[in-house]
């Protein structure tokens, strides 16, 4: 047993009376607007040039005064760092680069005392090579009962050199690994599909479900509010590893039912841990990264009996587009109703080029961009993008550095660049530091305010005139839209929860609803248009000029009104 969990504070009663204090209404997250913190980038606090815990914890007012419900922590748990964190050694222990159990208690704690929740981050489908399972796999050799808890398989051909089946990584080449075993002989092979440092769990083996539902009272006791689920389409393979038969297997992602993903036995085991959620106050969450070909089958995820929401990466992969964004939106909301669930809308992670560079760009890219685009048209869609996703029924995500109309540093230097997809396959998809640098806080300094010792990736020279130092009190800037946003959305009885929206007749190329007494339009074109006035502007992107009835809508520019 590691320090930090003789370190770790005791459960008592209080932690659940510290959760029910975060003064929200019932099923707060039906409505929430939750911010996805990437502790490596947010604030560093020791000038290590490393983001960590006490950092974040100093930014917390930062973020209450943002108007935002609950801040999402990607992974801060001790780990070789492989792939930024999601390769976890050890589920119950903090990384010393980000702190320790004691500066995660503090946090949660101050979070709460500031109206906030916390979700944490949860890596069910692989662990580490470095957690003491698989070192012990490794160790005990074939036929060892460790090897069952991961997928460890005899190689195909006369030798075993070959793979055991045709499964490919998501970060590119083969999804399986061959090891030496303890004898020094090539021995089996073991399933990662993700890098090699990442062998998958078998979830078939009851150790493995044990072991995390261990994990999930772990951090329930200490106080979290809940987990966002990486990989929670994973987990369950298909009966047998049959082969996949096509070798463009990357380009069926998101588009089939793969044996390896969106298996009907993940259902299960969320039943059986919505049942432990469930035994504690304080309305605790689940949120699911689950990349399924449909919005119907994301819908699976969030029946009653399951988790309580789901990332909607079809909007997020959508165009800024009206035609393309209603039929994403119906579907969606068609999709969450008959399960009771409410949508969510995303529009940048860590995962994807921020979309102020995205939608600067020509639409069929993807979601993963070297090139810088136009960044006036893309933070100005951008911007306007935002207004719409807030204004949607359900719950919206908003990740890091958004609220300062960040762009993508899509000319990092190939030298230092982490991502490990980008180590393998050509650097195939690999260029997800973009979105990772540090934040800049101030106009100035060694790192722009993020800490007094530099930063783990170069931040662009003009980071200062993006701070948040810079754009706070400045009339127009994004940061102030996305804090009147947020307020105005907090005050509109007509915002937030909800699984309709009346849409209203439009020019082509414009999105117009009503939800209420609220009336939201979007332009998605590069032309002014014109369009009846719905009453009092509440908050727009951009200058609309109203005249009688109507209004004129410029370029990229959503607009929001009540008739209240």
């Amino acid at each position: 047993m590691s320090q930090q969990h003789a370190a770790a504070p005791a459960p008592t009663p209080t932690t659940d009376a510290a959760v029910a204090t975060v003064a929200r209404r019932h099923d707060w997250w039906r409505d929430a607007v939750i911010y996805q913190v990437y502790p490596r980038s947010f604030a560093d606090s020791n000038g290590d040039g490393m983001g960590d815990l006490e950092g974040i914890r100093s930014r917390l007012p930062y973020l209450r005064d943002l108007g935002v419900d609950a801040v999402w922590l990607s992974p801060f748990y001790a780990s070789p760092q492989a792939d930024a964190g999601y390769d976890v050694a050890d589920y119950r222990a903090v990384d010393p680069m980000f702190g320790n159990l004691l500066d995660a208690d503090a946090l949660i704690r101050d979070a709460h005392g500031l109206g906030l929740r916390i979700i944490v981050d949860i890596v069910p489908n692989h662990s580490s090579d470095q957690h003491e399972w698989f070192k012990r796999a490794l160790a005990e050799g074939p036929g060892s009962p460790s090897r069952d808890r991961y997928h460890f398989r005899p190689g195909k051909g006369a030798d075993g050199e070959l793979p055991p089946n045709d499964w490919e990584s998501i970060f590119g080449g083969p999804a399986w690994t061959r090891v030496t075993e303890p004898d020094g002989t090539p021995g089996e092979w073991y399933l990662h599909l993700f890098a090699p440092e990442q062998p998958d769990f078998n979830w078939e083996h009851p150790a493995v479900g044990d072991e995390f539902r261990s994990i999930l009272r772990f951090w329930l006791d200490m106080g979290v509010d809940g987990f966002r689920i990486d990989v929670a389409h994973g987990m369950v393979k298909a009966e047998g590893l049959p082969d996949l038969g096509d070798h463009e297997q990357l380009k069926l992602l998101g588009n089939d039912v793969m044996p390896f993903f969106d298996q009907d036995g993940v259902h299960d085991i969320y039943r059986q841990w919505r049942l432990i959620l469930d035994e504690y106050s304080g309305e605790r969450i689940f949120v699911a990264e689950a990349w399924t070909p449909t919005v119907e089958r994301t819908a699976n995820y969030v029946r009653p009996d399951e988790l309580h929401q789901a990332f909607n990466f079809q909007y997020l992969g959508t165009h800024w587009d009206a035609e393309e964004l209603r039929a994403v939106i119906d579907r969606t909301l068609d999709a969450m109703r008959p399960v009771g669930a409410p949508a969510t809308w995303v529009l940048s992670n860590h995962d994807v080029t921020r979309h102020a560079t995205r939608f600067g760009n020509p639409p069929g890219l993807g979601t993963q961009l070297r090139l810088p685009g136009d960044r006036e048209l893309g933070l100005r869609r951008a911007r306007a993008a935002t207004l719409l996703m807030l204004a949607l029924p359900g719950s919206a995500y908003i990740y890091q550095g958004e609220e300062l109309g960040l762009p993508d540093v899509v000319d990092l230097p190939d030298e230092v660049r982490q991502d490990p997809a980008y180590f393998r396959g050509a650097g195939q998809d690999g260029f997800r530091d973009g979105c990772r640098v540090p934040i800049p806080w101030t106009r100035t300094g060694s790192s722009y305010g993020f800490g007094d010792g530099g930063s783990w990736l170069p931040q662009p020279e003009n980071w200062g005139e993006l701070s948040v130092e810079a754009q706070t009190g400045t009339a127009g800037s994004t940061l102030e839209l996305y804090r009147a946003a947020l307020a105005v959305r907090r005050e509109q009885a007509d915002l937030g929860a909800g699984d309709t929206v009346e849409w209203l007749r439009a020019p082509e190329g414009v999105l117009a609803f009503r939800r209420g007494e609220f009336v939201c339009v979007a332009n998605t074109t590069g032309e002014s248009v014109t369009v009846p006035s719905h009453g009092r502007v509440l908050i727009a992107n951009g200058e609309v000029a109203e005249t009688g009835d109507e209004a004129k809508v410029p370029a990229d520019t959503t607009v929001w009104w009540t008739r209240a």
